[in-house]
């Protein structure tokens, strides 16, 4: 069988007067390749500032909670407030984006990312600080519905896992960048100051680049899928042509309009509905899953947790965002990887990677004793997670579900990732500081709970998720419609109830 450029297998050529499969007619010419990363960088600001908002807190957490007196459980409150408006923003994401477009909810969440910004650095109670945390969180969970969904519905599929990486890529960028932020602002600087006025520069900062994705918005094109579905296709038509060779779009279009026809019933029974409800339940295992593995708690709290074992905040700052260069390179090797390797080899690796690191952290932090060691593992953490849940999450999430439902069941996955974010980022601090738990381990335990539930996740994933490397969207319904149906049989066969699969 002849192989691919990347060296995996390739179809054979298609007898004469047969069109090829969408999948092999996408090659991108060097114009419409730059257009493309030119309106996916667009895009990726909105994973920007997800990784901004989500990131600014592990450094202002500290002055926040000694500004305000507050307890273990207030200060995990605090931090994980911005995800109670994360679940909120993905649950109505997809619903908006439906009526609306994508990229009107793009500009509704540029707005609430810079009131948000504004709002809680200007904060002047804990409660109205939590109030405008809330609404960036709802900002933030919008665009992580949405942002990877319509980088998946603008490319090809020999591309999609590398651009929809890009997403995780913009993420640890803006964690990264937002590290350095709070580092140059709290450096040399006066405790006094950075508790009164330091987090508040450290939150407000976040404007610059809110009010950049605003301005850049209009100059990206709707998405086609969406167009299609509202029944403009002329534009559907003009939009595909800015990015496809002439003879796949006019077959692009029409597997695009074939997908909807058949998700017409789909669309008007709830996502329980038999032969649905299973491919959505993987969605939200593998969207919940991912932070199972304690990435929360590492961009949250790493200052925090590297406090104990460095000299001063400064140095913990220092090494937070050494840690953050760490997770762009290794989100970089992820996404040159996973339309090469496949989805499932790099979450085996990664997930062990992610494993030993966590035991590894653990046995430091119960030592408590100050040195590079916890630095080493976080750098070994963040480059595994980058290459596996990182990369891997939202590319799956944003391919294995049929056009018909993909906007609806994105918003279920996502809406449960925040909803077990929020329960990990919560409890972290009362775990950590529980007397019980450190008599036993020293501090460790948290971290050895995240390997063992990462071992977990991967094992689930691997028996129900199917490679998707190298399909287009339609491709991808077609197979994991034919993977449902047949599961169904088998338990037919079983006598068991197929009711809800």
């Amino acid at each position: 069988m002849p192989t691919s450029h990347d060296g995996s297998a390739s179809a054979a050529p298609s007898p004469a007067g047969v069109s090829p499969p969408a999948s092999q007619q996408q090659q991108l010419t060097s114009t419409q390749l730059v257009y493309l990363v030119k309106i996916i960088l667009v895009a990726a600001l909105g994973g920007m500032l997800f990784g901004y908002d989500t990131g600014v807190i592990s450094g202002a957490i500290g002055p926040i909670a000694e500004y305000f007196d507050l307890s273990p459980a207030a200060k995990g409150w605090a931090v994980s407030s911005v995800v109670i408006g994360c679940i909120g923003g993905a649950l109505i994401a997809g619903w908006l984006s439906t009526l609306y477009g994508r990229r009107a909810v793009f500009l509704l969440s540029a707005l609430m990312f810079t009131a948000s910004a504004f709002g809680s650095g200007l904060a002047g109670t804990f409660e109205s600080y939590i109030w405008w945390r809330m609404v960036g969180g709802v900002a933030v969970g919008m665009a992580s519905v949405i942002a990877p969904m319509y980088i998946s519905e603008m490319s090809p599929g020999y591309l999609r896992g590398r651009t929809v990486s890009l997403f995780q890529q913009s993420v640890v960028f803006g964690q990264m960048v937002v590290f350095f932020v709070n580092y140059f602002i709290a450096k040399g600087m006066a405790e006094t100051w950075i508790l009164n006025f330091g987090w508040r520069w450290m939150l407000g900062s976040e404007a610059v680049i809110s009010i950049l994705f605003a301005v850049l918005i209009p100059f990206v094109p709707e998405s086609p899928r969406w167009l299609v579905l509202k029944g403009r296709i002329d534009e559907a038509r003009r939009v595909l042509g800015r990015f496809y060779r002439a003879e796949a779009i006019e077959q692009t279009l029409g597997d695009i309009q074939k997908s909807f026809e058949r998700g017409k019933k789909q669309r008007k029974v709830s996502l329980r509905a038999k032969g649905t409800f299973g491919l959505v339940m993987i969605g939200v295992f593998i969207a919940a899953a991912q932070q199972l593995t304690g990435i929360n708690v590492v961009m949250y709290y790493a200052p925090d947790v590297l406090s104990s074992v460095t000299t001063s905040n400064e140095d913990a700052l220092l090494q937070t965002s050494i840690m953050g260069v760490t997770f762009v390179g290794g989100n970089l090797l992820g996404m040159l990887l996973i339309d090469k390797v496949g989805r499932r080899p790099l979450l085996v690796a990664g997930s062990l990677g992610s494993m030993v690191a966590m035991i590894f952290l653990g046995i430091v932090i119960a030592g408590g004793e100050a040195g590079p060691g916890a630095l080493i593992a976080l750098i070994v953490y963040v480059v595994s997670f980058a290459i596996s849940w990182g990369c891997v999450c939202w590319t799956l999430i944003s391919e294995i579900f049929p056009n018909a439902i993909r906007a609806r069941a994105m918003s279920l996955a996502v809406a449960a990732q925040w909803f077990m974010g929020f329960m990990v980022t919560q409890t972290f601090p009362m775990l950590r500081e529980n007397a019980f738990l450190n008599e036993m381990t020293g501090g460790g335990f948290s971290f050895w709970l995240y390997a063992v539930l990462t071992l977990i996740s991967l094992l689930v994933v691997l028996r129900y998720v199917p490679e998707t490397k190298g399909k287009t969207l339609e491709e991808l319904e077609d197979i994991t419609a034919t993977r449902l149906s047949k599961r169904r049989r088998e338990l037919t066969r079983q006598g068991k109830s197929v009711t809800s699969e």
